[in-house]
């Protein structure tokens, strides 16, 4: 029996495609997971950044009056009256930028 050159070409094609998939998705199970990414990683620095919010706002009770005015507000409206409060107390907006970085270098890291 003779093969078209046509059932021959796809059955090479089938072929790279299985070998392409079979040892693309070893390289991928081999490979280590990047360190300290698990859910209790998660968790941990979760704790941390949730903590040092907490104190940052105990210790800024202006800080915490206006967080704590905005339960309530649609989403819309508390986002933009966040946004606005921050952009008018640029060193709160630091802080909390700095407070946050945890969670930053978590989700860069384990992505």
């Amino acid at each position: 029996m003779s093969l078209s050159a046509p059932a021959v070409h796809r059955g090479i094609a089938v072929g790279a495609f299985s070998a392409a998939l079979l040892f693309g998705s070893a390289a991928i199970a081999v490979a280590d997971p990047p360190a300290n990414c698990t859910a209790a990683d998660l968790a941990r620095t979760a704790s941390g950044v949730s903590n040092a919010t907490a104190d940052y706002l105990f210790n800024h009770p202006d800080v915490n009056d206006f967080f704590t005015g905005l339960r309530g507000q649609d989403r819309d409206a508390m986002s933009a009256n966040t946004q606005n409060y921050l952009d008018a107390n640029p060193s709160v907006k630091t802080d909390l930028q700095g407070i946050r970085q945890p969670l930053v270098d978590f989700k860069g890291r384990c992505q």
